[in-house]
């Protein structure tokens, strides 16, 4: 929790205005018995008659005193709301920053549902701890203390036996707490990482919604689901049940010392030694300790809950970044766009390698084509490119530069990439367009939108390009999404493309045309090419053939269809007839 008081910067005010305000309530509270004792004693038992006098001054007394307490309530919870919240956003962003920061090896290892539960339930269990927080942790111990020392000042009887009972009951009272809080706060600990799982579990069938059901497999994942939340529930009720022990033992606790208070109490009464106003007096301050430690018990409860939250997100904003790798060369005088020399990589440590020693040099303006098996390692050759991962051997170089120099966002610039999975935000469509260019006008947009083969279903659109983008661009179809998504990238008009089997949604005759455009365009970019389609790559400047994560070809389509068995076995699987002529 100490991390969190550099997220308190700029709410320092709130954060001390928020237990001044409450220890004003306390105070005002602790006054309250004084004033019954002072109806009873000098009002009511006044002799030869009742005081009215007294009784109504007092009366008017303990109103002012509760509408004082009441202001200074109501302003103690906003101060605090204003610094929770503050802090919480503070955090999330911090937090946010940070993943966006990671690596996509770092994202991978971490894990997705991790993050978004950290994100959204941990870092709201925090903002909830710091209100209370702020809120109580001086308020429950004032009066607690507040309480015992008004007692040993109205307690008159000999050895100050009612004054021993309030010590007596909060020690043992601060024992129950705490020995329930060491219990408890590993098994909030561990229902955080159970929850992970849960959310994993529902993430992944959320994705992959039509896989279960096209393999009939909702039975098998129900069960699943069950099985973990159905540990989850375990645990939070076994955690549920140590805490839920807090209220009982507190309850028996403060009404046995209650009855040896009374029981004294009255003792003390009939020898003269204390007053009815007095004993009184003396209850409400007992119980008021006893109210006081059942807000304690919750806000140590919330607090523990809190205090594993903030473990958990600070443990991703501390996580260090990917430290570089040592790199042998930092730059190579050859005048290629892009030059890999004897890359391997592999996505988890002691895994087998993606891919390995790969070579090959790329000139500017070439159009490159990669072909190969599924799993054979094309997209994670050109993920190497933008640096969304970094090689683990050998080195990528782009411009003569090895790309782990280039700064995040400087190497960005340079490339326009198409992911094999078209992805659409909410919003509208030049929303998403002014992705790839902030300032673009709107001619560039349309511009990019014609060389996309996207134009013509944007306008008859009624909005045209503010027309609405509902989340993931689930209001259009497949080829409209991929396509909208190459328009993006276009419009950036960026040194190097790339298209990791973008058009795999788009018929024949919309690939040829966009083919067209992309030759056609007014400047030279360097292009690669990832397609399970032979006849997207046969116009190709250079294909470079992979197979299980190493290439076995390289060279133009006439050349490979001599050479590379790999090659020729892909193209005459779907073009039969020119393999029956041979």
């Amino acid at each position: 929790m100490k991390k969190l008081l550099k997220y308190l910067k700029g709410y320092y005010i709130q954060s001390i205005l928020a237990p001044t305000f409450k220890m004003l309530e306390a105070i005002f509270e602790l006054l309250v018995p004084l004033a019954v004792a002072a109806i009873i004693d000098k009002g009511i038992n006044a002799t030869p008659k009742a005081d009215k006098g007294v009784v109504f001054a007092m009366c008017g007394v303990m109103i002012a005193l509760g509408v004082i307490g009441l202001v200074s309530a109501i302003c103690a919870q906003y101060f605090a709301a204003r610094a929770a919240v503050g802090v919480a956003t503070r955090v999330r962003s911090a937090l946010f920053e940070k993943i966006q920061s990671f690596s996509y090896k770092m994202t991978d290892n971490i894990g997705t549902s991790t993050l978004i539960t950290r994100m959204t339930g941990d870092i709201n269990s925090m903002q909830t701890g710091v209100n209370m927080f702020l809120r109580l942790f001086m308020r429950s111990p004032f009066i607690v203390f507040g309480s015992m020392v008004m007692a040993f000042t109205l307690d008159k009887t000999e050895g100050k036996q009612l004054s021993l009972t309030f010590l007596a009951v909060i020690l043992i009272l601060l024992v129950v707490v705490f020995g329930i809080m060491l219990i408890s706060i590993p098994l909030y600990k561990r229902n955080q990482a159970k929850l992970d799982r849960v959310v994993a579990k529902i993430r992944e069938n959320f994705n992959g919604t039509r896989v279960v059901r096209a393999f009939n497999k909702e039975t098998d994942e129900i069960k699943e689901f069950d099985a973990g939340n159905t540990a989850l529930t375990k645990i939070q009720l076994f955690a549920g049940r140590v805490s839920a022990l807090m209220n009982p033992l507190t309850y028996v606790i403060i009404n046995l010392g209650i009855i040896f208070l009374i029981h004294r109490g009255a003792i003390a009464v009939n020898t003269g030694s204390l007053t009815q106003g007095e004993l009184l007096a003396v209850y409400n301050y007992m119980s008021q300790i006893l109210v006081e430690l059942i807000k304690l018990a919750s806000l140590i409860i919330t607090l523990n809950k809190a205090s594993a939250s903030s473990k958990r997100v600070f443990d991703i904003i501390d996580t260090p970044s990917d430290t570089k790798r040592q790199i042998s060369e930092n730059e190579i005088s050859d005048d290629s766009a892009v030059v890999f020399k004897n890359v391997s990589f592999r996505y988890h440590k002691g895994g087998e390698n993606a891919v390995s020693n790969i070579t090959f040099s790329v000139n500017k303006g070439e159009t490159i084509g990669i072909i190969g098996g599924t799993g054979s390692g094309k997209s994670t050759l050109v993920n190497l490119l933008p640096g969304f991962y970094a090689p683990d051997e050998g080195g990528v170089f782009v411009n003569g530069k090895n790309a782990s120099l280039y700064e995040k966002t400087e190497l960005n610039e340079l490339f326009g990439v198409v992911s094999q999975k078209a992805v659409l935000f909410k919003g509208t469509i030049r929303s998403n367009l002014l992705w790839g260019k902030s300032d673009a006008s709107d001619e560039e947009l349309w511009q990019a939108l014609s060389l996309a083969q996207a134009e013509d279903f944007v306008k008859e659109k009624p909005c045209g390009l503010d027309s609405p983008v509902e989340q993931n661009g689930n209001n259009f179809s497949g080829g409209q999404k991929q396509r909208l998504s190459i328009a993006r990238a276009l419009a950036r008009r960026p040194e190097f493309l790339i298209f990791d089997d973008s058009a795999s949604a788009l018929d024949y005759a919309t690939e040829a045309r966009l083919r067209s455009s992309l030759q056609n365009l007014d400047y030279a970019p360097t292009v690669f090419i990832i397609s399970q389609r032979a006849s997207s790559i046969l116009h190709a400047d250079k294909i470079i053939v992979l197979d299980d994560g190493e290439i076995v070809g390289m060279g133009a389509h006439s050349e490979l269809i001599e050479s590379c068995d790999v090659y020729k076995e892909i193209y005459y699987s779907q073009f039969p007839e020119e393999g029956a002529e041979i």
